[in-house]
């Protein structure tokens, strides 16, 4: 990964979570890493814990960005947060979703779409 899309990754997360605040989630965790791989937000939406994936692009439409969250990617998500929820018993009464931000920043502009309840893993 070059330098500028890791930095462009950041921004985003951090534009993401600003997000989420603003419309009334709670952040309770960031970039939670396993062998799986990462979950980028975890956060609470009133009783409901949200898993959330943000994607950033650059000057690429939001389209490609919804689309890069593919089935293996859902899978690998949905081990993810098991891993997380076998680690953390007090979320294990409440409901949960798998939310999408998608950002896209072209030159100095940017647009964010969420996606709540992106996709089911079928539990």
């Amino acid at each position: 990964m070059t330098v500028w899309r890791k930095l462009l990754g950041d921004q985003g997360e951090k534009m993401a979570s600003a997000y989420l605040e603003k419309h009334g989630y709670k952040i309770l965790d960031r970039n939670i890493r396993s062998r799986s791989g990462e979950i980028d937000l975890i956060a609470m939406d009133g009783n409901t814990l949200v898993f959330c994936e943000v994607r950033t692009r650059g000057g690429r439409s939001l389209d490609q960005a919804a689309e890069s969250i593919d089935v293996r990617k859902q899978q690998r998500l949905t081990r993810l947060a098991e891993e997380y929820l076998q680690k953390h018993q007090e979320f294990s009464d409440h409901d949960c979703r798998f939310d999408a931000v998608l950002l896209q920043k072209e030159q100095d502009r940017w647009t964010l779409s969420l996606i709540a309840d992106a996709f089911r893993p079928g539990w």
